[in-house]
């Protein structure tokens, strides 16, 4: 499988790849971080075999991720490609906006099969649980959704490649930091400023952070947890503060620093670029050991990612 990295000519790559390999076979737990809107890139073709087959312990996404993988899941036929992204001009994007198709890099989401197929069955799940005074996190209602088998008639593609219902089926501790700016996070608040839904019935981001802290404590001990993190923002940012958070502002001084990390980004180095930050800069933060393994795999993540679960998974 390695010999296809060679073609990113990038020794980082396939040394992040048996980093991982390794980390997972000293019996190390890992945790991998969403930017962006991978799962509208279909990383879940291989994302889910990595978590069925417990290559994976814990998940950090965007709210974006969390929920355009079940869109993908429920809308895929309906979907639009646009390979010319790149050169369309203001008045071509008004006319996807106009109908309903909302662009992401090359590839439209339809609003009506996929963000109101959803909300018509996620609004029941919310309003029953804000009815019997009962609490969840985004992906805990998410789980709730795909557990429930509603949405089963509307699948258009093999639900195994959906990383949300692998996810599900074995009830992964997912992390979904800033949900609020996706778009359920923009409905349910929409929902909120009605007076339909109270905003605490959806537990918060200062919850999820002490929900992780809890669960690297629990499971961390002194092994520590990998940090597998595909693109920059706050998917990766938000989680990986949580062991300086333990050790200096808990003062939980035997907190071990994370084992294992890898980047794959083609974000650049500067003050407007803190995930473009290279490795080392993060032992200053108390994030990284000097003796961390570290990676930064400078490329698209979109190429990167599956092959390394590839081969990984050893397809």
């Amino acid at each position: 499988m390695l010999e296809h990295f060679k073609h990113f000519n990038a020794a980082a790559l396939v040394d992040a790849a048996k980093g991982y390999e390794k980390h997972l076979a000293e019996g190390k737990k890992m945790l991998i971080s969403l930017a962006g809107a991978m799962s509208t890139a279909e990383l879940g073709r291989s994302l889910a075999e990595m978590i069925r087959q417990d290559k994976v312990d814990i998940i950090s996404c965007t709210g974006a991720n969390l929920e355009e993988d079940i869109m993908n899941l429920v809308a895929h036929s309906h979907y639009k490609r646009v390979p010319n992204y790149r050169d369309l001009t203001p008045e071509q994007e008004w006319e996807l906006l106009e109908k309903g198709l909302n662009r992401v890099t090359d590839t439209c989401i339809p609003e009506e099969e996929a963000f109101r197929r959803i909300q018509a069955h996620i609004y029941g799940i919310w309003k029953q649980a804000e009815s019997a005074g009962e609490r969840y996190f985004p992906h805990e209602f998410m789980y709730k959704l795909l557990l429930s088998g509603v949405m089963q008639e509307h699948y258009e593609i093999d639900p195994a490649n959906s990383w949300m219902m692998a996810a599900a089926e074995k009830n992964l501790p997912i992390i979904v930091p800033g949900w609020e700016d996706s778009t359920l996070g923009n409905i349910f608040a929409s929902y909120c400023l009605k007076g339909e839904l109270k905003p605490s019935t959806m537990k918060s981001g200062i919850e999820y952070m002490t929900f992780l802290a809890d669960w690297y404590t629990r499971e961390a001990t002194d092994l520590g947890v990998g940090f597998f993190q595909i693109g920059g923002g706050i998917a990766g940012d938000f989680p990986i503060c949580v062991v300086p958070m333990l050790y200096q502002d808990m003062e939980r001084t035997d907190t071990p620093f994370w084992s294992y990390f890898c980047q794959i980004s083609d974000s650049t180095t500067s003050y407007g670029s803190y995930s473009g930050a290279v490795p080392n800069e993060k032992i200053t933060w108390g994030k990284l050991g000097i003796d961390t393994p570290k990676f930064i795999v400078e490329s698209d993540a979109t190429i990167v990612a599956p092959l390394i679960f590839a081969y990984l998974l050893n397809w």
